[in-house]
Order: structure tokens, then sequence, then C-alpha cells
């Protein structure tokens, strides 16, 4: 059985604790490691490690600290395969899908490298009588990441890239259910230069996340996981006094207008909603047709394309379009929730219930399901399935299907599907969610730009990635210097305006 470790100032650490977590074998249900779990002493060595090592860190100046970012780009691209594979082998993602996670962590790594630009200060010269103004961005120290299992590289380069591009050290705490990438990504950047201690991966579960919390050292902590944990974090992180940004559940809305062409609609619905087997927070879970002739049409389209879906194991080939799930209680989950929303009066078009692989009958492998007539009030429709299910709910007008994005409690992603730029100008301008999407199923922007939902799809002020991040991991100092000349002696009592 093979044993992992944590990654702590430049060394795999076996764990202390003696608690562990098995790491599954999705496809197989075997299990194929144990990783060990965290206790708040360990997590203590690591930040000591770390608050070491950040000061030297923050004094090299930025575009030293880029040029580590780009040797690590170019080590990504090295190993993408072998990311891929281990990341496929513990999450049970295909292969393209598994590369496709490291690309977009690689993508913000790109950005990131800009960082003697997206540092600079700003400056005010003669604000006064031989006075000047300047201001500066500063490390925060130690920083923090709590990551999930759904994107094992992706979330994690998201956040320790724009850290250590600021000055920061950072501590990742990954998911347990697949932690051998996260290890890996911190092999790699000390291998592209980057300092022993200034990313650190230690594994663990809820008494991991505490120390955290609750160390005094650590200034931030970001975090993407479900909304219950998300506001358990985010309360306590900032009751603490850290900086924190936490991303939560979602529930994401795809409105299909009369006037769309339906074929495209349908194939982005299939990508957007199995893909990773619904493993995704920006995955597409409810359709809006908008009229019943609409909502015939679209799932006359879904029902041959579901019903084709290849589902099987990443070493089944590329041609495979969604794996296992990632552990049995998520099987079990989306079974009751299939389950519950038959019970309650939806219309189960495509039944993906009983579904076996032969082989690997013992894998966590879910079928497709589509259902029809889903209303507001079942649990199909409120709750994050996270599993190959789409819903689909009809609306009268084009007022209603907005009503419905725009009255759930997730305001993560969405997206409308018509030729009728008004009408996509006039959803964009109103709807209430963070990430819109315009014959764009899934609208996760691009590394320049902010990733970030609203309402109960995020905790905190700041994004993740774009610019956002640079003023999430760092501090504004503001100086006012004064190299006066024939100025009169003696102190001034009494706080002026500048003349």
């Amino acid at each position: 059985m093979k044993e992992l470790t944590h990654y702590i100032g430049g060394a795999h650490v076996k764990g202390t604790s003696g608690r562990f977590a098995d790491v599954m074998n999705p496809a197989t249900g075997e299990v194929q490691a144990k990783v060990p779990l965290a206790s708040s002493e360990e997590i203590a060595q690591a930040v000591e490690v770390a608050a070491k090592a950040q000061p030297a860190w923050a004094a090299t100046n930025p575009q030293r600290r880029a040029r580590v970012l780009m040797k690590l780009v170019d080590l990504l691209n090295r190993d993408m395969d072998k990311l891929a594979e281990a990341l496929s082998r513990e999450h049970g993602k295909t292969l393209p899908d598994a590369a496709g996670d490291v690309q977009r962590g690689l993508e913000v790594v790109e950005y990131c490298i800009g960082a003697p630009q997206l540092l600079k200060g700003e400056f005010t010269d003669s604000a006064g009588p031989g006075i000047d103004m300047y201001s500066m961005r500063q490390p925060l120290g130690v920083t923090a990441g709590i990551t999930p299992f759904n994107f094992p590289a992706m979330i994690p380069m998201w956040m320790f890239a724009p850290a250590i591009a600021c000055g920061n050290a950072f501590i990742l705490k990954p998911s347990e259910r697949d932690p051998s990438v996260p290890l890996m990504l911190a092999e790699l950047a000390e291998e592209a230069g980057l300092p022993k201690g200034i990313l650190q991966v230690v594994n663990g579960d809820k008494a991991a996340v505490d120390a955290i919390l609750h160390h005094p050292v650590i200034q931030s902590i970001g975090f993407v996981g479900s909304t219950p944990i998300a506001e358990y974090i985010y309360a306590t992180g900032c009751a603490n006094g850290k900086r924190v940004q936490c991303f939560g559940g979602a529930k994401n809305h795809m409105i299909v207008m009369p006037d769309a062409d339906m074929d495209q609609a349908a194939d982005a619905l299939v990508g957007a909603g199995y893909g990773a087997a619904g493993e995704r927070c920006m995955a597409i879970s409810v359709a809006v047709p908008v009229g019943d002739e609409t909502a015939d049409r679209l799932i006359e389209k879904l029902v041959p394309r579901i019903e084709k879906l290849k589902v099987g194991p990443y070493t089944a080939g590329k041609d495979i379009d969604y794996g296992p799930v990632v552990t049995a209680a998520a099987k079990a989950n989306i079974e009751r929730l299939v389950q519950s929303g038959v019970d309650q009066g939806a219309k189960l078009v495509v039944d993906g219930r009983g579904f076996k692989l032969q082989g690997y009958e013992d894998g966590y492998f879910v079928g497709p399901h589509l259902f029809d007539n889903v209303t507001k009030d079942m649990d199909i429709y409120k709750t994050e399935i996270f599993g190959p299910v789409l819903s689909t709910v009809r609306a009268k007008t084009y007022e209603e299907a907005l009503g419905l994005a725009m009255d759930h409690e997730y305001g993560n992603g969405t997206a409308i599907f018509t030729r009728d730029g008004d009408t996509a100008r006039d959803f964009a301008n109103r709807i209430n969610i963070g990430m819109v999407g315009i014959n764009v199923p899934i609208p996760v922007p691009l590394a320049y730009h902010t990733f970030g939902g609203w309402k109960k799809s995020v905790f905190g002020d700041l994004n993740q990635h774009g610019p956002d991040a640079f003023k999430f991991y760092t501090r504004t100092k503001t100086i006012t210097s004064r190299w006066p000349s024939g100025l009169k002696e003696g102190g001034e009592f009494h706080f002026k305006a500048m003349d």
C-alpha cells in the first residue's frame, strides 16, 4: 500500500498524527494509497518553516519571482501527461479533462508572470509644499488555501501562483481524496527555482482546516467547496482577523430561447451538464427552455445525445465522455436525489439508474439522467447534485426564465442561448449572477479576468485570479514624505489639509 506524505520545507515528510485517509480508485472502488491527516502540530511546523522563508522571498524583486513562474510553466507543459494521468487515477476524470484541469491552472501561472506590472504602486508628486505621496503593494506574509477534490490541479494554482508572485509563502491543504497532483506541483515549483518553504502541502481533514483557521501567523485563507463549509471558514477566519475568500455551491441555469440554434444548445447542455460526471461548480444542471414548443424541441435533441454518452474509466481511451464520481458516498447521494425527483413528480426522460459497467461493477459510475417538468419546490432543483443529472424547468416567458435564475440562492454561473442581441444584452445587464455566458455554456473567465459568483456562491469581496488576486494577496501601504527647505521650525498640533 502506497503511503503518501506532506511536503514541508522542500522535502516529503511522513505524517506523525497516526491518522490516515484512504485514497480510492473511483473506477474500481479499490484503495490505492493512504494519505496522512495532519495534526495542528504539523500545521504549526509548516507555518514555522514558511515564516522563516518568506521574508527573503518577499525581498526578491518581482521580476526574479516572475522568472520562477516562467520556468514553472515550462515544467508544467513538460509533465502535462504525467500530471493528467495521476489526476485521472485518483479523481476519475478522463485524460483530456484532466489535462484541461492542469491547463486552466497553468494559464493563471502565465498571467502571474506579469507580477512586476501588477504590483506597481501609485505616486503623486507635490501633493503639498515639498510633499510627495506614494503607495506600494506589499505581501501579507504566510497565506493558506483549502482546495476541493474536483479540480486538484487548477484551483491550487489559482491560489498559490498569485500568492507567491506577490512575495508570500503559501500552505496548501488539498482534498484528501486526490492529493498526489498537489504534491507534484510543489515539487515542480521548487524545480523551477522556488525557495524551499515558500510552497508547502499539508494533507488533512477538518483538524487541519481548524488549525489553519486559528493559527495567528497565517494572514489569509482561500477556500473552494460547499456553501456550508464556505460559511464556516469565512466566519471563523474573519473572526480571527484573517483575510478570507470562500467560494461555495452552485445551481447554474441555462436559458434556451425559442430562436436559439437548438442543435448548438443541445450540444452545449450535454457537454456542460455531463462533463466530468457533473462534478463542476460551473456545470449546467438546470435547462430552462422558454415555451413548451422550445422545451419539446430541446428534449427531442437532448435524448439521443445523452443516450450515446460513453461512460467508463480513463484507461478506456480518449473517446470516453465521462468517468466515475469521486466516492461511493457521492454516488449514493446522487442516486438518492434522482429517486427524490421521481418521487416528487418530475419526469425521468433518460433513466441512468442501475447503470453498471462490465468489469467495473465496484466503481462509482453513475449513468446519465435527464429530467423534464421539474418544479422549483423539488429537491433536485434546490440542491446542488454534483452528478450527471440535468433538470429541465419549463418557463412560459423570458421573464419567468430570468426570474428562476435570479431567485435561486446560488449565483455562480449562468448562460443564455439566443440569436437575439437585445435579449442577450438585457440578460447580461439584469441577471444577479457573477459569471454569464451568451451562447457559451460554461463561462469560466480566462486568467486575466476574475472568477467569482454572487449570492450564496461566494463569501468575501475579492474574486479568484485576475487583478483581484493581486489585491487579495497584498496590502496597500501609503507613504507621505516631506523633504523640506526653508520651513519654520516647531511642531504642528492640529490635523490640517495639504496647502
